[in-house]
């Protein structure tokens, strides 16, 4: 199983139409594109640490995608690693 797909396997439908209109993703708006799975941060972080180890090239998919929580994700799992490392 991937980062991304256990982040899919907890989506939430209503919250993220919620999130999508907080973050205003209609077209012409700031977040235009954006879009959600409708997770919390923790939900985010506690896949995150189970996928510490990923490099920076494993990193890349979920970095570049168009949802929230893969991008998230991807930037939060380096930090697991400069924790544990510390």
């Amino acid at each position: 199983m991937s980062a991304a797909s256990e982040l899919k396997a907890l989506a939430n439908p209503k919250r993220a139409y919620e999130l999508q209109r907080f973050f205003k993703t209609a077209k012409g708006q700031y977040g235009e594109g954006d879009n959600f799975l409708g997770l919390t941060v923790p939900q985010v972080r506690k896949i995150a640490t189970a996928y510490k180890g990923l490099s920076f090239t494993e990193l890349s998919p979920l970095l570049s995608s168009k949802i929230h929580e893969f991008r998230l994700c991807g930037l939060i799992i380096p930090n697991c690693k400069c924790f544990a490392d510390a």
